[in-house]
Formats: structure tokens, sequence, C-alpha cells
């Protein structure tokens, strides 16, 4: 059996370092991703997919990356569910990164 997705998107949103109560760094990112087509109205439509980053990589993303950048993000996919107030069964999927790729230089601030 295979479990494996590629992404390649941009962060919806600065990314926001926490660490677990063991001290492990992660991260909750966003990105959007462009679908490869338009729609029947002549729109490009994207999905927003929720990823979750561990350890060195999440402090990476967190010292290199802002709200905009275009990062690639290789993993697996995890569905979860729980149940809400009214008790009807939830599901969640997203994705755990095992790789995170930054797809751009950083801008480099010049004084003038």
């Amino acid at each position: 059996m295979m479990n494996r997705v590629v992404l390649i998107g941009r962060l919806t949103k600065d990314p926001e370092l926490l660490y677990t109560k063991q001290g492990i760094a992660y991260m909750k990112v966003r990105i959007a991703v462009s679908r490869g087509y338009r729609n029947s109205q002549g729109e490009q439509e994207t999905d927003f997919i929720d990823c979750n980053v561990w350890r060195k990589m999440a402090e990476n993303v967190s010292l290199y990356c802002k709200k905009g950048a275009l990062i690639g993000i290789s993993g697996r996919i995890r569905t979860s569910f729980f149940e809400n107030e009214q008790g009807k069964r939830m599901y969640r999927t997203e994705i755990t990164a095992e790789n995170v790729s930054f797809l751009e230089r950083k801008k480099v601030q010049t004084s003038r």
C-alpha cells in the first residue's frame, strides 16, 4: 500500500511555530494549491489544504517563510474524526509533511 502526496502551493498566512509539552517543535499551515484547469466560468479554482510540519522542518519554515511563500510539501494523508456538539461524526483530512522545499529565493532587503 502507498500513502504519498506531493503539493506545491503558497502559504495562506505567516507560519506560527508551536511546541508540544515535550518540547517538540510543530506548526499547522494551510497552503493554497491552484488546480491545473479553469472551471466553466473561466476562473482558476484553488484548494486550501491543511498541513502539519514537525521538528526541524517546522523551525526552518518559521525562519524562512512568510505568507505567500511558494513551498513544496511531500508527505502522507491522515484522516481523523470527531463528534461535533450535535453528535454528528465530522472528518478532518490533513497532510503530515515529511519534506518541505522552499521554492523561491528569500528576498533580500536593500537600503537605499
